[in-house]
């Protein structure tokens, strides 16, 4: 039989260990999100590539998968954007698309044939090179350099620009 001080000293352990029980943080509930069937079949109908023409010569944009592409595809989905895209810096082409697009920028240095949001709002066409922070949309697929730059018309100012599916 126990005697009364093993009793008090069980009691004693029993109310320590719940007192430090009784401090720890609660961990957040783990939650699984599961997405819908229509939010699935949507995801799987993006495509992964866009058109671009200019001067009625089309190029296809490889997407990269981002809040951004989601958004203008959507937007394509509805009717083409054309807008108006002007030298800049003597390596890109730069125009307003007349609506804003989630950003998600991040520091990145681009390449001849990027395509990339600007302020969330802009579209850069890339026929050469520079770091800043921007949100990536994709790449033209283009032949040669001297056909990139032809394409866009590299330094020869205002150009009209179409993007659609």
């Amino acid at each position: 039989m126990k005697t009364f001080l093993q009793i008090v000293a069980g009691l004693g352990a029993a109310l320590v260990l719940l007192a430090l029980l009784s401090c720890a943080k609660p961990s957040a509930p783990v939650t699984v999100q599961q997405k819908t069937e229509e939010e699935a079949k949507e995801e799987s109908n993006m495509p992964n590539k866009i058109q671009i023409t200019i001067d009625g010569t089309t190029l296809p944009i490889v997407l990269v998968k981002n809040a951004a592409t989601e958004a203008l595809v959507s937007a394509l989905q509805e009717a083409p954007i054309t807008y108006t895209a002007s030298d800049y810096g003597g390596f890109e082409k730069v125009g307003a698309l007349g609506r804003s697009l989630p950003a998600t920028d991040s520091h990145i240095t681009t390449e001849a044939g990027d395509v990339i949001l600007y302020s969330g709002n802009q579209l850069v066409l890339f026929y050469g090179s520079n770091s800043w922070s921007y949100t990536r949309i994709g790449k033209m697929e283009y032949g040669s350099m001297d056909a990139l730059k032809s394409f866009l018309k590299a330094g020869e100012g205002d150009i009209r620009v179409t993007l659609s599916l």
